[in-house]
């Protein structure tokens, strides 16, 4: 940027040429000091005129200053440019100065040096030395102080050296360089490359520029330089201001360079104590409070406070206190340290006030070098710091609250030095709140100032406490508090979590958690609902693009009423989780954004239970506190349940953190320490029923099994063992679920619940068995406890302990177990139990089976029986035929399913003798049924079993309920035979031709699809022979050398055995119609379900092979089975089965 001429330059230039002219004979080159005053007028008149000013030392504005730097910097270099000789031609195109440099007459340092002085600008040549390298600046420097010490020495002359002095320890200000910057940069650019250019100077220039600086010392200790100056300036001061201005400086240099070693950090409330006492006394001088002094003062401040940049290089730590007493005894003798008007104080007093004490502290404080302590420097400087504030001594300056307000206010809002931390201050000063209306006032416009979390809480205990006392404008506080949650809106989502997780260590209730007048309580409930209202519309039906931005505003609106009083925004969380439908999973998903509601995650001592009375706990029980307390209210239905369980399972899921942590808001540990150990252990009322404490359990154990195996296990702070005990209980009580207590009441507990109470039986019997195994010694004491205790419950409870048991002890059952199984005596004892007497040996072996699936296959591969005698066989069967009534209505599907397993095992295996009678069949069917025996023999013992549970000596067993689980169970079984019978007969595609039963394609008939979706099997291969191929081939066989080959085609050919099929599923389906007629109220649904599918499957079989029957075999089929369903009571029923059955046989026509 180059400084072009215009019109404002071209002034300039006239009054220096004018200046010039009033120096002849002489010129401004060779000017004297004394001569200035003659000659410097026309300069000085044109500055006044281009800045705008009356006066050159009034209010600074940017025009002035600016111009004020551009004066200096052009005749600073126009003297360089003198003494180095640089050529015009290099000028021109090297120096953006050069159009008004050299429109100038030649000027010497007299000319630079008094312009400063009469402009003021002592603060601009302080910057601009301050772009110099240090031995420049001791160069200039050593230039200034001969000329202010050479005649004429005025006041004026010790003020620009004072002044300077204290500019350059202040050093630039980094705040208003802005584009100023520029041109001290130019500045120095010009500089350094004039100063580089002497060595290729011409001899004539060089010579020049030697002489010149020639006369300047070699020292470049500027400390050096400038306190013998001082000292050889004593005479020139006369008046008090100026020798308490000079004192002031030559103390706090002193202690910037020698006393400190790092920047001392003022407490905010003690600097703030300060600036309001400097600015009542300069109000008393008739200075006005605007930011500009407020930053004067806090530059000062600052500057007395931090190690001085230039460190001395030849001064030491006596000299300069000897100079210094020297100067505070002259002028004292002299009668100028002496304050005349105590009630009014002069800043310059004030200033050195503060400057001896923190010298003299220092010097009390501080190891101080032995050649000063033997010289007697340490005690003189003490007494003379004590005698000079003895002679500052005046009325002690207090600041008031309304002048802390004042200043306080200025300096946040124009964003002066350290004004985050004065919002600090600000925040958390009550009694402003109380005492000036404006602090409202600027709170709101400097909302900015105040967005972070630590000063946010500060003003948050103001606002509660304002809240709470007594005579608060109800106005001014919901005002405050609007302003304080949009200050909490505008903060990142970390803020928000420090703020929310400070607010809830305050209090639980926010704001709210004493007496607040009820307009700002209504106020706040009016906020809660809309916020709630807009999330709960908005959730549902947003498109895909939208619901990341739907649930920043989601977060955002519960942050707000969250910080507000995180306990009634809690509660409306969970509420909405509970209550809205769908709800759970958005108010998870913004409740996992905002951790900070968790709160502490401490262990809780001894007053756990006097927090609990007081009421809600404050940090990590406050969400499930909350959620007791919208359960309590009301009972939930099943809906409402699994809602709850939901939530509470999203919640205890691990989310990604920004740090790249998994956390989770609720632990596991948590919920169940607080809803399931109280409830599982209460016998009375409780807001959460057992069984969904039951699943609340599992759900946070199936949780934890997707992390990463941890020792020790959250379970342990949970009371693993007598947890496992009360569950033991709980599933001992399940065991006979359908039994009646001798009052009449009936246990709720369903299967669905027992199989729940294995499930987490089991799986906290691993975990825990695993941290045993870890440390055995440990919990040695807790095993054996757990061990007496189950004694008392079912023997079949221990097994499902095993893992917790380990190699411990051994596997306990009843003593006629083993009789029926031969058990290694290391492993197994038996029990002498009343209910197992003689003959239940193999009641007690199918409990066992039932258990799990390695007990099942170590009874099965431990049962003594002797197939070689057919006796022990048919005995055996009897037996388990007897055993298998007495144990199926008290399986649950799980255990139903591993004993259907032990039985076709034991059929497969021949161990099992179970006859097939003709029973349902008029006519002895030509067909080859022995891949279906186990099938039909299954079928037929369930029958047989079902045929002795339903007789009068057995059919009072059962309740309404237990009867409705045989059918689920008898169902289930059925459904496994059809799956079996799909797996030997799989169904053509869609698409694909229907198969005859010989192996030939034919035309796909039409007829409806099957309802079973699981009827859609593999495709099925088969070769391309015609049925009356092989007829051909039959007819020639009995003469045909041919025969075997024909017979070896034939079973080639006949791979699809689908005649087999259905005749097996017409008898499955007999089965189920005799059971469901014999079981009491005979509209057992499932049943009745099982007879649809038989039938769809049965006709889908037609359908895909429909040569398997001829239309005779059709019809008697309709009507066989027709017969079958007329027994049926209920009439809906038969009537549906009765139009399937007729649809059988129009699709087989």
């Amino acid at each position: 940027m180059t400084l072009m001429m215009d019109k404002d330059s071209a002034v300039l230039q006239g009054a220096f040429l004018l200046a010039d002219k009033l120096c002849l004979p002489s010129s401004l080159s060779s000017l004297q000091k004394a001569d200035w005053s003659r000659v410097g007028h026309p300069v000085l008149a044109a500055v006044r005129e281009i800045c705008g000013q009356e006066e050159l030392g009034g209010p600074p504005n940017s025009r002035a200053a600016s111009w004020k730097k551009k004066l200096v910097c052009v005749v600073w270099l126009k003297l360089l440019c003198r003494e180095t000789g640089e050529d015009v031609e290099t000028a021109w195109r090297e120096n953006p100065f050069f159009p008004l440099q050299n429109a100038l007459p030649e000027v010497n340092h007299v000319v630079l040096l008094e312009l400063v002085k009469s402009m003021s600008a002592s603060k601009i040549f302080a910057h601009l030395l301050l772009c110099l390298p240090q031995s420049q600046i001791c160069c200039e420097l050593e230039r200034l102080t001969q000329h202010v010490k050479s005649s004429p020495t005025s006041e004026d002359d010790v003020r620009l050296f004072l002044e300077l002095w204290w500019e350059l320890w202040k050093g630039r200000d980094e705040r208003t360089a802005g584009g100023e910057e520029s041109i001290e940069m130019m500045f120095a650019n010009q500089f350094a490359r004039l100063t580089t250019k002497t060595a290729s100077m011409s001899p004539q220039a060089a010579k020049r520029f030697k002489l010149d600086t020639s006369a300047s010392s070699p020292n470049t200790d500027i400390l050096y330089i400038l306190l013998h100056t001082l000292k050889d300036l004593r005479d020139h001061i006369s008046t008090t201001d100026l020798c308490l201005h000079a004192l002031a400086i030559s103390l706090d240099v002193l202690y910037t360079s020698f006393l400190i070693e790092r920047a001392v950090k003022l407490p905010t409330e003690e600097k703030m104590h300060i600036l309001s006492k400097a600015v009542i006394i300069r109000e008393k001088n008739n200075e006005k409070l605007s930011p500009e002094l407020i930053q004067e003062v806090q530059r000062d401040l600052s500057t007395s406070y931090t190690p001085s940049r230039f460190q001395p290089s030849q001064m030491k730590l006596t000299e300069a206190l000897q100079i210094v007493i020297e100067l505070a005894q002259f002028w004292q003798n002299s009668g100028f340290l002496k304050v005349c008007d105590n009630s009014n104080p002069s800043y310059s007093a004030f200033k050195l006030q503060q400057s001896a004490q923190r010298v003299l502290t220092a010097v009390e404080e501080a190891d101080v070098p032995e050649a000063m302590t033997e010289m007697g420097v340490k005690e003189a400087v003490k007494n003379v710091l004590r005698g000079l504030l003895e002679s500052l001594s005046f009325p002690a300056i207090e600041s008031t609250p309304e002048v802390n307000v004042r200043v306080t206010t200025t300096i946040i809002s124009h964003r002066l030095e350290d004004y985050h931390y004065f919002a600090v201050l600000f925040a958390r000063e009550r009694s402003w709140a109380d005492c000036d209306e404006h602090w409202l006032d600027c709170l709101e416009k400097n909302q900015a100032a105040f967005q972070h979390h630590d000063t946010l809480m500060k003003l948050s205990s103001t606002l509660t406490s304002k809240l709470h006392s007594e005579g608060s404008t109800v106005s001014q506080c919901r005002k405050l508090m609007k302003v304080v949650a949009d200050i909490f809106s505008a903060l990142s989502l970390e803020d928000k979590n420090k703020a929310l997780a400070a607010m809830l260590r305050l209090s639980s209730r926010g704001f709210f958690g004493g007496s607040v007048p009820s307009t700002v309580t209504d106020g706040f409930e009016q906020e809660l609902n809309m916020a709630f209202n807009c999330i709960i519309q908005g959730g549902g039906g947003a498109p895909a693009a939208a619901l990341q931005g739907n649930l920043s505003t989601a977060v955002s609106l519960v942050a707000r009423v969250a910080f507000q009083n995180p306990e009634a925004t809690l509660r409306s969380c969970c509420h909405s989780a509970i209550f809205n439908k769908g709800a759970f999973a958005l108010m998870a998903k913004i409740l996992q954004q905002l951790p900070g509601l968790r709160g502490q995650r401490e262990r809780r001592g001894a007053d756990e239970n006097i927090d609990r009375r007081r009421g809600p706990m404050s940090s990590s029980g406050l969400l499930c506190w909350c959620l007791q307390e919208v359960i309590r209210t009301r009972s939930l239905s099943d809906n409402e349940k699994d809602q709850f369980l939901k939530f509470l399972g999203l919640l205890m899921m691990p989310v990604m953190t920004v740090e790249g942590e998994e956390k989770r808001f609720l632990s596991p540990q948590e919920v169940v320490n607080t809803f399931v150990l109280p409830n599982l252990s209460s016998m009375g009322h409780s807001s959460v029923d057992k069984e969904l404490s039951l699943q609340l359990l599992h759900t946070a154990l199936c949780v934890d099994v997707h992390e990463v195996a941890s020792s020790p296990h959250w379970v342990l702070d949970c009371s693993p063992f007598p947890l496992l005990y009360v569950l033991a209980q709980l599933h001992n009580q399940a065991l006979r679920c359908w039994e009646q207590t001798p009052e009449g009441a009936v246990h709720h507990w369903s299967m669905d619940t027992k199989e729940l109470l294995v499930s987490v039986l089991t799986s906290l019997g691993q975990v825990v068995g695993a941290e045993v195994a870890a440390v055995p010694s440990s919990w040695s004491r807790a095993l054996f406890w757990l061990y007496n205790k189950m004694e008392e419950l079912d023997w079949t409870v221990r097994f499902h302990l095993k893992p917790v048991w380990g190699e411990h002890f051994k596997n306990e059952v009843p003593s006629s177990l083993l009789t029926v199984c031969d058990l290694p005596e290391q492993e197994w004892s038996g029990l002498d139990l009343p209910q197992y007497g003689q003959g239940t040996g193999l009641l007690a072996w199918m409990e066992c089976c039932s258990l799990s699936d390695s007990l099942r296959s170590t009874m099965l591969s431990r049962l003594s029986l002797d197939q070689s005698r057919p006796d022990h066989v048919g005995m055996f069967s009897k037996g388990l035929l007897v055993a298998l009534t007495q144990a199926l209505p008290w399986c649950s599907v799980s255990q139903w399913s591993r004993l259907l397993g032990a039985l076709k095992e034991l059929i497969a295996s021949g161990r099992l003798y179970v006859p097939f009678s003709l029973e349902y069949v008029d006519f002895l069917p030509l067909l080859d049924l022995r891949r279906f025996s186990c099938e039909l023999r299954l079928s037929v013992l369930l029958l047989r079993v079902l045929q002795l549970l339903c007789g009068s000596s057995c059919s009072h067993w059962l309740s309404v309920d237990g009867w409705a689980h045989v059918g689920r169970l008898y169902a289930h079984a059925v459904r496994e035979m059809m799956n079996s019978l799909r797996a030997k007969l799989p169904l053509p595609s869609s698409g694909t031709s229907t198969v005859s039963p010989t192996g030939s394609a034919s035309t796909p008939p039409k007829t409806p699809a099957s309802r079973d979706s699981s009827l859609s099997c593999t495709a099925v291969k088969s070769p391309k022979v015609s049925k009356d191929s092989l007829k051909d081939v039959k007819q020639v066989e009995e003469d045909s050398p041919l025969k075997s080959k024909a017979s070896q085609m034939e079973e080639e050919v006949e791979t699809f055995p689908s005649q087999e099929v259905l005749f097996v599923l017409s008898q499955l389906f007999c089965h189920v119609q005799h059971i469901q007629v014999m079981m009491p109220g005979g509209q057992c649904e499932p049943l009745f379900l099982c007879s649809l599918e038989i039938l769809s499957h049965y006709e889908a079989i037609m359908a895909a092979f429909p040569d398997s029957s001829s239309p005779l075999e059709s019809d008697n089929t309709r009507h066989f089975l027709s017969t079958i369903t007329d027994n049926l009571e209920n009439q809906e029923m038969k009537a549906v089965l009765q139009q399937k059955i007729a649809q059988l046989v129009s699709s087989a026509a």
